[in-house]
């Protein structure tokens, strides 16, 4: 019987068969390229090319594709095939270092944010070294970067492996600093928990709302919510078991470590969560998993829903980003050390993060900004929009005692501020996890809880690993141009943590007075939509920090402003239309059929006995009518208001007017159809309720 072992990883060119397939002195070449950056030379790369093919073809592969992650959320494809022609008429099957590590599909299509003009269709495919190639069906895909005829990212790979690259640089200088010469390389790494829904595909193709936005845009609150807590960690239905079981099996084919699988809060909600792996290769697997959880659910008749808020009224679906730091030697640099010096290393890039986060609030919530995630952040189940850190009671202590140059109050009392020689040693935080927190340390990683289901994990680690980068940087400069190393270490942790602290909070995110805590008494920010938000991705600051690290250019910053911000729109604007559609075509002629039988069974009475009253008849028509009367009127209004669009200066003006005006109407004429839900019987209803989707998977 074949077990997990034998197939892990069956699909995927990984280390193992390139050790197999290359000569000694190709595979020596091709690791220092992926290892340490080095340039790849062509005759590597048509050696690798060729193994690449010969493995892909016994494997079943007809095609191969340049698989990339462009401005759109999701990934890109374009196949080719292997065949070339033959002079005796058939055909041979190539594919060369060239074709490797070069495509050229056609880029006018995709999101630029005004890098290009529509006309200048050329784009190009970098392949990604340091990402292993997969099969998936009959297709050899190649992880690669994207970027303009212009050299411009027009992807979301570029700037994460130059984000990548500018934290291993900043990094390897404070090592070096603390006399560590032989780390050649830091890297970020990342586990991101899946969040997601599973609902019958019958019920969801019914709903209109569902197939074209992705969220239900209608449904009144069903008799039963999560009120019970009885499907946290319930025992899981044998359906969602058998689609548990396959999806795990399928990613392992592609070597991904799915390793934790359970019902989430809501009812039909689930999560997946793998091990940790470096940042570049979680991002990529990120998206081939939520691409096969999809695929996975289709065939069990089910659909997997990955919006970040698919019913009101219930709990919403995040992605929490555990993030990391480690060496290429295995040590977790946010991981607390065995002796003083190695605690007084942490402290400081414990202090970088402290500072980043601080610092650069704005990027972080811009990272995760999305018209889906804007409806679960500062929702019961989410974090509020305002960002903060949670360490723990010890890492508190610990970091009040250098404040304050008082002696840390644990196994021993010791003064802080005579030197780095006398930093005590302390453990992990050791206290409970903080699970309303944004950003909570969680023993030798951090946990980002902020992101939305089915954002890419991308766009948050590039900010995560730019900043810390840029803190990194000012404490090196510092540190390399003192003349007492540890006095001038123990100065910046002091300085830090006195300058910073406000973004430490140890209490319930969850909390309605923390909000006004945090935005009034310690300044912080509080960006609660992505129109909020965005705008401020071009502050000076942000733009001087992105840049200065090589992360992104001026012009390629500006485009990521305007991507964002028009997807935001196009997002509402969709959702805003099938509303009305919703409401005109389906919902208000359901409550006119029904309150017109309810008239004829009225009448009906009458007919029999007229001194039968028909209160239940009257109270329901005048009910309905009112309804069916409100529904059509905040319909035009939301028409009317979707029309003045178009009045807008620019996308900026656009987002606020949708984020002021339209969102409020949208809102308004859900509570209408949600009470009208609620009074009609249930077989007029045009839809689906929120009972039967979820609580319909058996």
């Amino acid at each position: 019987m074949e077990t997990v072992k034998d197939y892990f990883g069956s699909l995927v060119f990984d280390d193992r068969v390139m050790k197999a397939m290359l000569s000694a002195k190709v595979y020596s070449s091709l690791k220092k390229t992926i290892d340490e950056g080095k340039e790849l030379d062509i005759g590597v790369a048509n050696a690798v090319a060729e193994a690449m093919k010969e493995w892909a073809v016994s494997k079943g592969a007809t095609h191969y594709t340049h698989w990339f992650q462009p401005l759109t959320g999701i990934t890109a494809e374009k196949h080719d095939s292997f065949i070339s022609p033959s002079p005796d008429g058939g055909v041979i099957m190539e594919f060369s270092g060239k074709e490797l590590i070069k495509g050229e599909p056609d880029a006018s299509s995709f999101p630029s944010g005004g890098l290009r003009a529509t006309f200048e269709a050329r784009g190009y495919t970098a392949w990604d070294p340091t990402s292993y190639a997969f099969i998936k069906g009959k297709t050899l895909c190649i992880p690669t970067a994207f970027c303009s005829y212009g050299g411009q990212a027009l992807d979301k790979k570029t700037p994460l492996l130059r984000s990548m690259e500018a934290l291993n640089k900043q990094a390897l200088r404070i090592l070096r600093l603390f006399g560590n010469d032989s780390v050649k390389r830091v890297n970020s790494s990342v586990g991101p928990e899946q969040e997601y829904f599973l609902i019958t595909k019958e019920m969801y193709e019914q709903r209109p709302d569902l197939r074209l936005t992705g969220r239900t845009l209608f449904g009144a609150k069903p008799p039963k919510g999560q009120e019970m807590d009885d499907h946290y960690f319930g025992v899981i239905k044998p359906r969602v078991a058998a689609y548990m079981e396959e999806l795990n099996n399928e990613l392992w084919k592609f070597g991904i470590l799915a390793k934790t699988e359970h019902n989430e809060v809501a009812p039909a909600q689930h999560e997946l969560a793998p091990i940790y792996t470096t940042t570049n290769i979680a991002t990529d697997h990120n998206q081939l998993t939520m691409e096969i959880m999809q695929k996975v659910a289709s065939k069990h008749g089910l659909v997997c829903l990955l919006h970040e808020k698919p019913f009101a009224g219930v709990n919403g679906s995040g992605k929490h980003n555990n993030w990391s730091i480690s060496t290429d030697s295995g040590q977790n640099l946010l991981s607390p050390g065995a002796t003083p010096y190695e605690n007084a290393q942490f402290l400081l890039f414990l202090c970088a993060v402290i500072k980043a986060v601080d610092d650069y609030q704005d990027l972080l919530r811009i990272s995760v900004a999305t018209a889906g995630n804007d409806h679960r952040l500062g929702a019961n189940e989410a974090p509020p929009a305002v960002v903060s850190m949670f360490l723990g009671e010890e890492l508190n202590a610990v970091l009040e005692a250098i404040e304050t140059d008082t002696p840390y109050k644990g196994a021993e009392k010791i003064q802080m501020k005579l030197g780095v020689d006398v930093l005590p040693k302390f453990n992990r935080d050791t206290t409970d996890r903080n699970r309303t927190s944004p950003f909570a340390f969680t023993g030798n990683k951090f946990e980002f809880r902020m992101l939305g289901s089915s954002n890419s994990i991308a766009c948050a680690n590039i900010m995560l690993n730019s900043t810390v980068a840029e803190s990194l940087k000012i404490f090196a400069d510092e540190l390399e141009a003192a003349e007492d190393f540890e006095h001038t270490l123990y100065g910046i942790l002091h300085k830090t943590i006195k300058e910073h602290k406000r973004i430490i909070f140890n209490g319930n995110g969850y909390d309605e007075n923390w909000v006004k805590e945090a935005t009034e008494k310690r300044g912080l920010l509080n960006y609660r939509t992505t129109a909020d938000c965005i705008p401020h991705l071009l502050d000076k600051k942000n733009v001087d920090m992105l840049t200065s690290q090589g992360v992104l250019t001026e012009e390629e910053i500006r485009s990521r402003y305007e991507i964002t911000l028009e997807n935001y729109c196009k997002t509402v604007i969709i959702e805003a239309n099938t509303m009305v559609s919703m409401a005109k075509t389906q919902i208000i002629p359901a409550i006119e059929t029904y309150t017109t039988d309810v008239v004829k069974a009225a009448t009906a009475k009458k007919a029999i006995d007229p001194s039968i009253a028909c209160n239940y008849e009257n109270s329901m028509v005048k009910k309905l009518s009112e309804l069916t009367d409100r529904i059509f009127s905040k319909t035009e209004e939301l028409e009317d208001a979707l029309i003045d669009l178009d009045n807008a200066e620019d996308i900026g003006a656009e987002s606020v007017m949708i984020r002021d005006n339209v969102l409020e109407l949208m809102g308004e004429l859900r509570l209408a159809c949600d009470e009208a839900e609620t009074l009609t019987a249930k077989n007029y209803w045009p839809f689906p309720s929120y009972a039967d989707l979820l609580f319909g998977v058996r």
